[in-house]
């Protein structure tokens, strides 16, 4: 796994081989741990940042480039 630097200098590790598709790039999964025991959310491969937020819809969006995700499930009824 890719080491990269998180919020207050943390080391966490980005899993390539797994993730989402986004408009602008993927969403790879970051761990803690070189183990890929403890998730700790994404990384944006268009703009290389970590600063991602995860709606309740399970869209991710990247809070520097704007690239997203859409939502995993899909309701009618929500629209």
């Amino acid at each position: 796994m890719q080491s990269v630097t998180g919020p207050g200098g943390q080391t966490l590790f980005v899993d390539r081989t797994e993730g989402k598709r986004g408009a602008k790039g993927p969403f790879h999964v970051v761990y803690t741990d070189e183990r890929g025991q403890q998730r700790w959310g994404f990384f944006c491969t268009n703009c290389e940042t970590v600063n991602n937020a995860v709606d309740s819809m399970g869209r991710v969006q990247c809070n520097v480039c704007s690239n997203r995700t859409k939502a995993e499930e899909w309701d009618a009824a929500h629209e």
